[in-house]
């Protein structure tokens, strides 16, 4: 195990077994929190700027806000499966590696992190150029709405390899216990992306006005800069894994793959559960569509919050199991498991009392905070058991055991498409017996994800005691 004596100047420790031995021997929360809540600042400022560019986009009119609409939850599946899914593979086959002290092994996945971000980021950008038009045409637009989705798109998904090489060296970061060099390279490119944006899209002084394709030119060039920034930071040697060239091994893709590959089949199974609910309410009119989507936005908000929380205990979880510290990386996943619980509960119930003080911040109208409240009182109170669920999934790309966190989603997933969607499109249904089946669905998630970890705890105890 990597410990370090009191006596040590840890100015003189190499940064990744610092952080090593930080998070095999420290207090398990305050590491918890020191490593998630960088993690949680760049993914609220993201949202900001998520935010902020929809309002710079919506001063050119209702076509291009649509096009651009449509764009965004494509862009958005492919960053969750860079993030969450490859990324949560590659930060967990790190933090394992440098638990077991095989550092020249954490060196290799970097590269090898680089290689498969390549290859993602080439074969989405190659997709969504050449059928970008019929993926839009589907998704309901078209005329000018269409021409708009097309600009914006095209020079987005063209960087799709910055946004894959950026998002798994943060994850290689993250996997070896740094989670502030992402958050500084964010927030720096934060400070340069808002005015840089509306520069683009209206034109300032000598840059010439580029409309749309402004919002997409200026994604790309925030891109880029973090590229530069994160290669520049881990080619030095205060880097906690460092980014060279390495022989490529299929041991080391499979570590990676093995856990990123289901991950992002999770990422999916989330974004289509979503879209299935969506698709159900709008039977009910626009004002549930509107209710839905303000009462929903609360659901968006903990995101964050549970994804910063989440990598803090992958990355703790990996690195304990690599170091053979079983017993650790248990009580690391079920005190992580406690904390996502609380707040998630927390705010659950204070919605579901009183849902009004959320949705009056958006809409005073009776029929759409009728719906809205009918989704806080049926969903919120189950928020607890997503939390559980989402913490334990992360535990479980932490130990490279992440089938039943998504069999699990796949069973949230089941249970709306056709639970939800028969009752209402077939049963006549209303909308509170399909915000019912929503909470269901995420109770289920939560029980199964939390008897599977129960079940991996005995069998890793059993073999404990047998020396199996």
């Amino acid at each position: 195990m990597t410990e370090l004596s009191p006596s040590v100047d840890r100015s003189q420790v190499p940064p990744a077994r610092q952080s090593t031995a930080e998070m095999l021997a420290g207090p398990i929360v305050p590491v918890m929190l020191r490593l998630a809540l960088p993690t949680v600042a760049v993914l609220v400022v993201q949202t900001f700027v998520g935010v902020m560019e929809t309002y710079f986009v919506s001063s050119l009119g209702a076509d291009v806000l649509a096009g651009v609409a449509v764009v965004f939850p494509v862009l958005m599946l492919m960053q969750m499966m860079a993030n969450g899914g490859i990324g949560g593979g590659l930060a967990s086959a790190v933090a394992r590696a440098s638990g077991a002290g095989r550092w020249e092994d954490a060196q290799a996945l970097v590269w090898h992190g680089v290689v498969i971000a390549g290859v993602m980021g080439v074969a989405i950008a190659a997709i969504m150029i050449m059928g970008g038009y019929a993926l839009y045409h589907l998704m309901g637009v078209d005329g000018a709405a269409l021409s708009a989705a097309l600009t914006y798109s095209n020079i987005v998904f063209a960087g799709s390899p910055l946004i894959w090489i950026v998002a798994l060296l943060s994850a290689a970061l993250r996997g070896a216990g740094d989670t502030r060099t992402p958050a500084r390279i964010t927030l720096v490119g934060a400070a340069i992306l808002l005015p840089l944006s509306p520069a683009l899209i209206f034109g300032w002084g000598p840059i010439p006005e580029f409309g749309v394709a402004g919002a997409g030119i200026a994604i790309l060039v925030y891109y880029s800069l973090a590229t530069l920034f994160l290669v520049r930071n881990m080619r030095s040697a205060q880097s906690v894994v460092k980014l060279s060239t390495a022989s490529l091994s299929t041991r080391l893709f499979k570590d990676i793959l093995g856990v990123g590959l289901l991950s992002a089949i999770g990422t999916v199974q989330i974004n289509l559960t979503v879209a299935i609910v969506t698709a159900a309410v709008g039977k009910f009119g626009p004002d549930a569509i509107a209710g839905y989507g303000i009462a929903s936005r609360l659901d968006y908000i903990q995101v964050p919050l549970l994804f910063g929380l989440g990598t803090a205990i992958m990355t703790m979880v990996g690195v304990n199991l690599g170091a053979g510290q079983v017993q650790r990386a248990q009580r690391i996943t079920w005190i992580g498991a406690a904390v996502a619980f609380a707040f998630t509960e927390l705010i659950g119930l204070g919605v579901a009392v009183f849902p009004n003080i959320w949705l009056t911040i958006f809409s005073d109208e009776p029929q759409v905070l009728s719906a809205g409240a009918s989704y806080l009182r049926n969903v919120a109170p189950f928020y607890g058991a997503i939390g559980v669920g989402m913490a334990l999934y992360f535990a479980g790309q932490g130990a490279k055991r992440v089938l039943w966190p998504v069999l699990a989603g796949t069973a949230r997933m089941i249970i709306v498409a056709f639970v939800g969607w028969l009752a209402v499109m077939h049963f006549d249904a209303g909308l509170p017996s399909l915000f019912q089946v929503v909470a269901l669905s995420a109770l289920v998630y939560g029980a199964i994800t939390v008897a599977a970890t129960l079940a991996v705890g005995r069998a890793n105890r059993l073999a404990m005691a047998t020396g199996t």
